[in-house]
């Protein structure tokens, strides 16, 4: 069965249970109060006749004769029966008795002259005749019956009562049509959407139309399907940059390989080093894919202990100063406040700094600049490399940390790299703990590259 059937079904059902449920219930109540409304107008109306009768007569005397001569008084048990059949013998839903607690009107289970006792005869309601109480009125029998126009009257209670809860049902029903088209309609669109993205039609949208759970599962498949376009975008990407990469050592090699097979050229050692260094940039590449792989995965051995940051800077900045000399940039470490430790794998950020310098150097010209410092920003620690090479544009910049990604007017790897450095060293530095953040106002401008770990605790943790 189909939820929107499901549902409208629930709505009804729930409907009809709590109309039938307020049917019986208001029914009951209004007769409830309908026959205490009528056993009080008939008490009152027999208490009055009683006051009558006494101030008239000045005794009780014939009073129960008087009652039943009465022409049918509303305080019977029973209508009067047609003419001509058995003697009339009214039965009354009071009893009347007299100031010495003997019945005078018999009701119910009293009986003609019987003696009440005091506690019941507190319970009834006094006959009073100028100020005097004269007699009492005890509610002894069945409520009275109830005449045709009070029956007329109930009846027609009752029908309204019917014609409500079957408004009633069917306003849930034609409410539980609309609620459940309104619910499964967005389902609908989902599962669709759902069948085309298991087809491979990837980057399916859904529309939004509120803010309940059902909108935010919307959402939520929309940045799920979004996000699955992207991996595979990535992974498609990826794949061809590794094919770029791996094809043009192996072009190099193969080459001078079949050159020197064919004799048309020599195998001298210039030639063998081309291909040596091809062959190291093949090793290269597939460490570096390795690794990437490990640290993505948070299968990358890290063993930290507790390290200057400032040490840090200072060995990775006498490892390329040479470099930096040959090249004419200016590579300087700036002092900054020392005495406290971060926890970190040296080498593993050794290598995440090394990536950092090198990167600079290859995109900071002859003339230029590039400083390195550490500061202590609110429990973290920022080592931060700037240089005031080529910059990144604004539109390169999200991407500088995407595998193989490459850009006219953003950072190129250069000849022997694998593109692979900045993925690695975000990944290394996420496995810390820590964030590596770029900044740059525009190519031309320079870069800054921060790298953000956790001070360390005091605990071990980092």
């Amino acid at each position: 069965m189909k939820l929107t059937r499901k549902l409208v079904l629930a709505f009804l059902a729930v409907s009809i249970v709590g109309a039938l449920l307020a049917v019986v219930f208001a029914r009951w109540m209004t007769i409830q109060e309908f026959n205490q409304l009528v056993t009080e107008q008939a008490q009152t109306d027999f208490i009055q006749q009683s006051e009558d009768y006494y101030r008239i007569n000045g005794s009780w005397q014939g009073v129960a004769l008087h009652f039943r001569e009465s022409p049918r008084p509303p305080y019977l048990q029973q209508p009067r029966p047609p003419e001509g059949t058995a003697p009339f013998q009214p039965a009354f839903a009071f009893t009347l008795v007299g100031q010495n607690r003997i019945v005078v009107v018999p009701g119910g289970i009293y009986k003609m002259r019987e003696h009440i006792p005091a506690e019941i005869l507190a319970q009834g309601e006094p006959v009073e005749v100028d100020g005097f109480t004269v007699g009492t009125v005890i509610a002894s029998g069945e409520p009275p019956e109830l005449s045709n126009r009070e029956t007329d009257y109930l009846d027609r209670t009752n029908l309204a009562l019917l014609y409500a809860a079957g408004g009633a049902a069917l306003l849930a029903l034609l409410l539980g049509i609309f609620l459940s088209r309104g619910l499964t309609k967005p389902l609908r669109e989902l599962t669709d959407s759902t069948r085309l993205l298991a087809q491979g039609q990837l980057g399916q949208q859904v529309d939004v139309h509120s803010q309940d759970e059902i909108g935010e599962l919307g959402s939520a498949f929309n940045q799920m399907s979004s996000d699955l376009k992207s991996l595979v975008d990535q992974r498609q990407q990826m794949t061809a940059d590794i094919a770029h990469d791996l094809r043009t050592p192996l072009t190099v090699i193969d080459g001078y390989i079949e050159a020197m097979q064919d004799s048309v050229l020599e195998a001298t050692p210039e030639r063998l080093e081309t291909i040596h260094k091809e062959v190291q940039h093949l090793k290269r590449l597939v460490a570096d894919l390795r690794t990437l792989s490990l640290a993505e995965a948070g299968q990358l051995s890290l063993n930290p202990v507790g390290v200057a940051p400032q040490e840090l800077l200072a060995q990775v900045e006498a490892a390329y100063r040479l470099a930096a000399e040959q090249k004419g940039v200016a590579l300087t470490l700036l002092d900054s406040e020392d005495g406290f430790d971060i926890k970190v794998d040296p080498d593993r950020m050794m290598q995440v700094l090394s990536n950092l310098l090198d990167n600079a150097l290859r995109h900071t010209p002859a003339g230029g600049s590039i400083q390195m410092k550490v500061e202590q920003v609110e429990g973290w620690v920022d080592l931060t490399v700037l240089d005031s090479g080529e910059g990144i544009s604004d539109e390169a910049l999200p991407y500088i940390f995407d595998r193989f990604y490459r850009a006219d007017d953003a950072r190129q790897e250069g000849v022997g790299e694998s593109g692979l450095g900045l993925a690695i060293a975000s990944s290394i530095v996420a496995m810390h703990g820590g964030e590596l953040k770029a900044y740059s106002d525009g190519t031309g401008r320079g870069s800054t590259f921060t790298v953000r770990l956790p001070m360390e605790d005091g605990t071990g943790s980092i």
